[in-house]
């Protein structure tokens, strides 16, 4: 099943180009690793998939749902329903505990937690610190947190941008492991963006982002 559907993305800044003619498919249960060179328009191309930045040609599909006629309330929602998306800044509100950050999604959509915010904390390692404030963190600690909570309300596609790059080796190929149990659990699929040779070898496919477009690597 297609989870993700892009046909003929483009986008630019003022005169600049950042990427066009971008096609892609992301099916359930898949991890596919977006690489490219630092200014290439990765993170501006995630940003456009979730429909937070919006592509000035081209066709999103997100779980079935066009983004095109879709105004800023009714695409949050889609969001909110079937997006997990993994920051590279962590985006964590300070004043909020880790369990409570972990399950603002769960608020949102004003679901139960029924043990999922503990699951998750404890597939992350940060069981034990559920109840520490961000700033009483470590920036690997703070980038868990992030995952758990992207993925605590089982989203249909995850969106990750350098999701290991706070990360130590072990705690790195944790999160990997955890991203792969969970896209083919829930059936959702997810996007990588990533530097790391390690990440990219963990997806089942590998793409470069350039200014011609998606390229598939080998």
């Amino acid at each position: 099943m297609t989870v993700l559907c892009a046909r003929g993305l483009a986008k630019r800044y003022g005169d600049v180009p950042v990427f066009s003619g971008i096609d892609l498919d992301l099916a359930a249960g898949e991890i596919v690793a977006l690489l490219g060179e630092s200014g290439s328009g990765k993170s501006t191309l995630l940003n456009c998939l979730a429909g937070l930045d919006e592509a000035d040609a081209g066709a999103i599909t997100l779980a079935g749902q066009d983004l095109r006629p879709l105004g800023d309330e009714a695409r949050s929602a889609l969001r909110r329903q079937s997006l997990g998306f993994i920051f590279q800044a962590f985006h964590l509100l300070p004043h909020l505990s880790v369990a409570d950050n972990v399950a603002l999604p769960l608020r949102l959509l004003r679901q139960r937690d029924d043990g999922r915010v503990a699951a998750m904390l404890d597939a992350v390692n940060l069981g034990a610190l559920a109840a520490r404030m961000p700033r009483q963190l470590s920036g690997g600690q703070l980038q868990r947190v992030a995952i758990a909570r992207a993925l605590v309300h089982r989203p249909r596609l995850v969106l990750a941008d350098e999701p290991t790059g706070n990360l130590d080796a072990r705690h790195a190929a944790e999160v990997l492991h955890l991203l792969r149990r969970c896209t083919q659990d829930a059936g959702a699929a997810c996007l990588l963006v990533t530097h790391s040779d390690v990440a990219a070898q963990a997806a089942d496919r590998r793409l470069r982002l350039d200014g011609s477009g998606l390229h598939a690597v080998a």
